[in-house]
């Protein structure tokens, strides 16, 4: 039969990373398009014997119904770490556990969006956050991005000319796609245009805790003095992106209406999973475990950062990330991406076209986006000295 699609749905395109994504799963292919935590990172001890116990002592808690808002406990912790280690969380806000920090992004559009209102986003930004604010038939207004995070001036004009923009999203820690980390001068001034401007900020920060070089910035919601900041914390790049399970800080009015919206979507997050979280965090060493992933990705970044220097040179541009699990490249005007994706592909290296993090398709990027977090250190040799081919291919061509 003839299927007729919701409006929501039929003008959305699938994730131009989850195709790519695809062909990774052929043999000999360098996954440089994930964005996966390494193999290296994860705790699989700890998560088993975590396991085996609460099946042997409490099997009915880890398998019965749970309360939206999520397991007390765990709400608990999460509220006192974020709070102690980031100045997170005002006596008016309160805590919802979520099913990864995409239905966070999912739940703040079902709260706050109606079709035709804004979003301002940064751009180029994470294409599943994207493609979620269009669902909801939102309009999109991208702001560039600087080295050093969002450009403020034109971030008021997009406030100016958007009367109706419900709330600014922003990565500021190591930002997907660009790696850029937002400076706190342009944190504060963010959270100044946002408050006189009357707009929300969703803060998303999945990456925060996989810092490598330089020191640490205060997180917009640190500041958040008047409820106007949404903050989306994540367990899946320091634990298990598995287990789904994330979480949103919020003025507490924000949070009652996000659990309405959740109870029409999965009732709440598997309870299971918010026990693993939670005794994780209780009877083992949080922090040196992040010391750990973090020296894990900092070998890989430089690896990755010594080969582009040496395989491609000044063919491209880039910014060293100073976390984050990306590098964002810059190739030459005359030299078309996609074209140059396209061969990188017939040589079995997977990288993202730039154009899969834009706020449209015909808006114009030479730029592709390489993940070192998922290959092996040999996957990153081999397709490094696989790009070179394909820096030479236009040079011979």
């Amino acid at each position: 039969m003839q299927y007729t699609f919701s409006d929501r749905i039929s003008s959305l395109k699938p994730s131009a990373i989850r195709e790519i994504l695809k062909a990774t799963s052929q043999p000999g292919v360098i996954p440089f398009a994930a964005g996966n935590p390494s193999a290296e990172a994860f705790p699989v001890e700890e998560v088993r014997r975590i396991s085996k116990d609460i099946f042997e002592n409490d099997p009915i808690l880890a398998l019965q119904y749970g309360i939206t808002e999520g397991y007390e406990p765990l709400r608990k912790r999460i509220l006192g770490y974020v709070k102690e280690k980031h100045n997170i969380s005002r006596d008016f806000d309160n805590i919802i556990i979520t099913s990864g920090a995409q239905q966070v992004m999912d739940l703040t559009s079902k709260v706050f969006l109606n079709e035709g209102d804004t979003v301002i986003c940064e751009t180029p930004s994470f294409i599943g956050s994207l493609n979620c604010f269009r669902s909801y038939r939102a309009k999109l207004c991208g702001v560039p991005i600087d080295s050093d995070g969002m450009n403020i001036e034109k971030l008021e004009e997009a406030l100016k000319n958007n009367k109706n923009a419900k709330f600014i999203y922003t990565i500021p820690n190591f930002q997907n796609p660009s790696g850029a980390t937002m400076s706190l001068e342009k944190r504060k001034a963010l959270y100044a245009l946002a408050k006189q401007y009357g707009a929300l900020i969703l803060e998303d920060n999945p990456y925060g805790d996989l810092r490598v070089a330089g020191e640490d910035i205060p997180n917009i919601k640190s500041f958040d003095e008047d409820g106007i900041v949404i903050y989306s914390g994540s367990f899946s790049k320091i634990l298990s992106p598995g287990l789904r399970v994330g979480y949103v800080v919020a003025h507490q009015d924000i949070i009652s209406k996000m659990t309405v919206g959740k109870q029409t979507q999965d009732v709440h997050t598997p309870i299971f999973n918010q026990l693993v979280v939670d005794r994780w965090m209780a009877e083992y060493d949080f922090e040196k475990h992040i010391e750990k992933i973090r020296g894990i990705y900092k070998a890989k970044l430089d690896l990755m950062c010594s080969l582009v220097d040496e395989e491609l040179g000044d063919f491209v541009k880039y910014v060293r990330p100073e976390g984050g699990l990306f590098v964002w490249c810059e190739l030459p005007e005359e030299i078309d991406m996609l074209d140059f994706c396209k061969r990188a592909v017939e040589k079995k290296v997977a990288v993202v076209p730039g154009t899969a993090f834009t706020m449209d398709e015909n808006d114009k990027t030479n730029c592709f986006r390489m993940n070192f977090s998922t290959p092996s250190d040999e996957m990153i040799v081999e397709g490094m000295k696989r790009l070179g081919e394909v820096k030479r291919s236009y040079k011979n061509g």
